[in-house]
């Protein structure tokens, strides 16, 4: 049987980098009150780039990465909870703007929130073992910066934008990937966006913009919960011990859950990739951004245990284990 091999990564972020004393302008806040409380320095916002704008910078970079002819793609997933309309979905416009449209190919959106791109990872990995395609461009994209209330500081100081991307690939030789996914749809309004009331029109809240919220605490306790069970499920899958995992790259929502987590579970920090100084929160993007990251720096090798880990709105909290 084929199992999936990742063949080229790759991340795009805007160019205006906004940092905490610059929020502090627009914000009642200041640079020691967020970092303390999240390890966020800085974030990158979008001015004028949407969605798929960043999603295809991300991928060319990815395909630049692998080596590869994008004409090999058959199936492109962009996981956003920001699309560029709700209607096409925006892995057809990356699909057009890659000048890839003339081919048969597989493209739809996946919103998982923060867990998105994992299940998207494992959308893949189930469609490649089924032989439905054989090379497959993820990507989380996102612009939350467009659905942030900049009168609340205790949301609008922890995300940005940007976009992270996967190109993955079928092959026989390949390790076979584990994964998790549990979700608590009762707890669906801890993380929200204001949104449609039942049978509501969009003529009634056109020019209204559906703002991100969050019961912060709430969140906090549910993340550190989730991302132990996360993990512990996942390797309990697959069979390997916490000590033969390499690198843990967990969603970049906090740096203070992901100290905890580590304390609880007596497992290395060090071993846990964390990039939310410079880029915050960037939901289905924090995760391929950070590993793309990681791997630029030569943290990632052949022959790894690389453990990657989301949660969020949903409630959803997922991980997928990959040896390279």
């Amino acid at each position: 049987m084929s199992h999936p091999v990742i063949l080229g990564v790759g991340y795009a972020v805007p160019d205006n980098k906004v940092s905490n004393d610059d929020l502090s302008k627009v914000i009642d806040t200041n640079d020691e009150w967020i970092t303390e409380r999240t390890g966020i320095k800085t974030r990158y916002i979008s001015k004028d780039e949407n969605t798929s704008d960043l999603a295809v910078r991300a991928a060319l970079k990815a395909i630049d990465d692998a080596h590869i002819d994008p004409k090999v793609i058959d199936c492109i997933i962009v996981a956003t909870l920001t699309p560029d309309a709700m209607m096409p979905c925006t892995a057809a416009l990356v699909q057009a703007k890659l000048n890839l449209s003339h081919q048969r190919m597989m493209v739809f959106d996946l919103n998982g929130a923060c867990s998105g791109f994992l299940l998207a990872l494992q959308t893949v990995d189930a469609l490649i073992q089924s032989a439905q395609v054989t090379t497959a461009l993820i990507i989380g994209s996102e612009t939350l910066s467009k659905i942030l209330d900049y009168t609340d500081r205790g949301t609008a100081v922890l995300f940005g934008d940007g976009a992270g991307a996967f190109l993955v690939s079928s092959s026989s030789n390949a390790h076979p990937w584990t994964h998790f996914v549990n979700t608590q749809g009762d707890l669906e309004d801890t993380l929200s966006t204001d949104g449609l009331s039942l049978n509501a029109s969009l003529k009634n809240i056109q020019g209204e913009t559906p703002y991100l919220r969050m019961k912060g605490q709430a969140v906090f306790r549910f993340a550190i919960r989730a991302v132990e069970d996360a993990i512990r499920q996942v390797i309990l899958k697959s069979n390997l011990s916490l000590d033969e995992i390499d690198l843990i790259i967990p969603h970049q929502a906090n740096a203070r859950i992901l100290g905890h987590v580590a304390d609880k579970m007596n497992f290395p920090l060090s071993k846990f990739v964390m990039n939310m100084d410079e880029f915050g929160n960037t939901s289905s993007a924090s995760i391929p951004i950070a590993f793309a990251q990681a791997k630029a720096k030569g943290l990632i090798h052949k022959d790894m245990h690389v453990l990657l880990v989301g949660f969020g709105a949903g409630l959803i909290w997922a991980s997928s284990l990959i040896e390279l």
